[in-house]
């Protein structure tokens, strides 16, 4: 993204009609176009807000979505929701949706496509900036943003609720390594991959697990520490969060269990049950 060309190009992946980023971030049409809202017709490339607006192959959307393993009891919301095609193939699907587009004139074109599908009362849009709006009920976020667009996400979006999907067409979050990565080779020539991460629980700091100490380091969704008893000290390994989900391994054991507020609980192999309190937060 060193010349203008690239920047161009990244910011249409931005909008990405499906997850429209681009879109939701598209800046109104220009003053000299003075046709009716009815008949604004959006131009791949046209400038937006942040970036330019450019739509999503309905093959990667379809990818998307599965990825996020979408059901009727999720609640999604499409960060730059351009022509509305994301949030309207999950509004089919069940899931009550929500797309945030920058420009009044792609909202409304989305309000109407989903009016003609049928699926108004699930897909709803509204005009608004993305930095701005609080999509904190969301269980499934959509985008497709710049890098550095998504690095100022990052930190919201690693404050949502564990276990919080988080799906991105094209571009990822640097050291926030995404746990699950795809390609879509079939009915799709430009911007084709998809990057998924779960939003995992917080738990560096100290946990006490009867007598033993366990102590966590955590760098997003991956793992570190020691467990301790009296003076003989054990790293952990394999030690990964998937969401509020945590397991690892020390002694020849895995442990694997729920965070859940101050608490953890599980089982060791899948046999005993182990518990562990939160003595202090890293």
């Amino acid at each position: 993204m060193t010349t203008p060309a690239k920047p161009l190009v990244a910011a249409i992946l931005f909008t990405m009609t499906v997850s429209s980023p681009l879109a939701a971030q598209t800046a109104p049409a220009a003053a000299d176009n003075n046709a009716t809202t009815k008949q604004y017709t959006p131009s791949v490339g046209q400038q937006g807000k942040d970036v330019v607006w450019v739509p999503t192959s309905q093959a990667l959307v379809d990818r998307m979505l599965q990825m996020a393993r979408l059901t009727a009891d999720d609640r999604l919301v499409d960060l730059g929701s351009g022509d509305g095609r994301l949030v309207i193939t999950a509004a089919k699907r069940g899931a009550i949706s929500r797309g945030i587009e920058f420009n009044p004139d792609l909202v409304a074109i989305s309000k109407r496509a989903a009016q003609t599908e049928g699926v108004a009362q699930r897909a709803t849009f509204e005009q608004a900036d993305i930095f701005e709006s609080d999509f904190s009920d969301a269980t499934v976020v959509t985008l497709f943003l710049l890098p550095s667009l998504n690095l100022r996400l990052r930190p919201t979006l690693l404050d949502m609720k564990p276990g919080t999907r988080v799906v991105s067409n094209s571009f990822a979050m640097e050291a926030w390594e995404p746990d699950e990565s795809v390609e879509v080779k079939e009915n799709c020539t430009n911007y084709c991959h998809a990057y998924k991460w779960i939003v995992p629980a917080k738990v560096a700091g100290t946990w006490k697990i009867g007598e033993r100490e366990l102590q966590l380091k955590q760098t997003f969704q991956m793992l570190d520490g020691t467990l301790s008893d009296g003076a003989n000290q054990r790293r952990i390994s394999n030690a990964r969060l998937n969401g509020a989900h945590i397991t690892f391994s020390v002694d020849g054991q895995t442990y694997s269990g729920k965070v859940e507020n101050k608490q953890m609980r599980g089982t060791i192999d899948g046999k005993a049950d182990w518990t562990a309190r939160l003595v202090s937060m890293q």
